[in-house]
């Protein structure tokens, strides 16, 4: 896929984010069925960059400290990427 075709795409399967860019979910990329590799490559080289906001949630209820400390989990695969507004213009 060339430039042109990525950036339209990632622009209309994003939504906008509130640092001022778009966000756009590793799910719609998937189901796009697109070339994900390019389009993840495109992301990255437009200082696009995962969104953790769900990860840093901070966990509640009786065991939520314990069951969720960390310990013993593996780097997961972002959710989602916020693309800055100037990848667009």
């Amino acid at each position: 896929m060339d430039d042109d075709a990525i950036r339209g795409l990632v622009k209309s399967l994003s939504r906008p984010h509130s640092s001022g860019g778009q966000v756009i979910e590793r799910a719609a990329i998937l189901a796009a069925g697109s070339d994900y590799i390019s389009i993840m490559g495109w992301i990255t080289d437009h200082a696009g960059v995962p969104d953790d906001v769900l990860a840093s949630k901070p966990r509640r209820g009786l065991h939520g400290a314990r069951l969720h400390d960390g310990a013993g989990t593996s780097e997961r695969t972002p959710l989602r990427y916020v693309v800055p507004a100037a990848a667009f213009a």
